[in-house]
């Protein structure tokens, strides 16, 4: 009766309560994948809210060399704690099968590896755009006020 093993099993999750299947790396890293090849819309919207011509430029600059830091930062984490989890990656739904301190790991290893990926397919597209602001022609809607 002390046993810490659920009793109502389903078919999708397994005898610790966490959904099945598995994460897999390469399911992660597309998603991510997906995630930031939209996420490069934000800075392009951004562009035109910020419209005096300085400020575009250090806005683009700035938004790409987070991404590429934090993204790259977060990756390496991510894959550390993946290789350190084993086989034992979860989701955040199954925060509630953690039973130990050093699981909380075992749910940040995709959330790093996926934000990371974020990060990095940030990068290319406001630099791009930095380049293209600073090439522009003055008058331009791309160069800005």
């Amino acid at each position: 009766m002390t046993s810490t093993r659920r009793t109502d099993v389903s078919p999708t999750r397994d005898e610790e309560g966490v959904l099945l299947p598995r994460l897999r790396l390469k399911g992660v890293l597309g998603r991510g994948a997906m995630f930031g090849v939209l996420a490069n819309l934000v800075p392009l919207i951004g562009m035109f809210v910020v419209t005096e011509h300085d400020d575009r430029e250090t806005f683009l600059a700035v938004v790409s060399g987070l991404g590429l830091i934090a993204g790259g930062s977060l990756l390496l984490i991510g894959l550390f704690f993946w290789s350190a989890c084993g086989s034992d990656v979860r989701r955040w739904r199954d925060l509630r099968t953690v039973t130990g301190q050093t699981e909380g790991v075992t749910i940040m290893a995709p959330a790093c590896v996926r934000a990371g990926v974020v990060g990095l397919l940030l990068f290319p597209g406001p630099y791009g755009l930095y380049h293209l602001v600073g090439g522009a022609a003055f008058g331009s809607w791309l160069y800005g006020s």
